[in-house]
């Protein structure tokens, strides 16, 4: 990682509609400027999960906009951080590239009482990496 630059992370999860999408916009909301952000999916969905959208709209971030894309081999060897949801054996491994699983439940087809834990989860595990990268979060 080049110590002048900002950090790329890209955060990839199988459809990349729910938390993938979480994990970028705390990431971005966090540290706005200070970091690339990208998120992917191994088999990326039509739309980010509504239940997400409005889970993350009841602590003030809107994702409405997003739109779920397809993870690439670049978007990987372009990245300082790759942080992976559940997308198993899907993303290519490059050396020189940091990885990190994340263990979290999937939101597919959750109501909003379900992915509510699930997004609280994410902050937090935003709120770690930005602390490991040596970025301090914006209140």
């Amino acid at each position: 990682m080049n110590p002048s630059a900002a950090p790329s992370v890209l955060f990839v999860c199988v459809h990349n509609a729910g938390r993938s999408q979480m994990a970028a916009a705390f990431l971005t909301y966090f540290a706005p400027g200070r970091v690339q952000v990208r998120s992917a999916g191994s088999a990326p969905a039509d739309q980010v999960n509504p239940a997400v959208v409005q889970a993350m709209r009841e602590i003030g971030i809107d994702i409405s906009a997003e739109i779920p894309k397809v993870l690439t081999a670049d978007a990987v060897q372009s990245s300082d951080v790759v942080v992976t949801m559940g997308c198993g054996d899907a993303c290519p491994c490059f050396p020189g590239t940091r990885y990190l699983d994340w263990p979290l439940d999937d939101p597919a087809g959750q109501d909003v009482e379900a992915v509510r834990p699930i997004r609280d989860t994410i902050e937090q595990r935003v709120r770690g990496l930005l602390a490991d990268l040596g970025i301090e979060a914006t209140p």
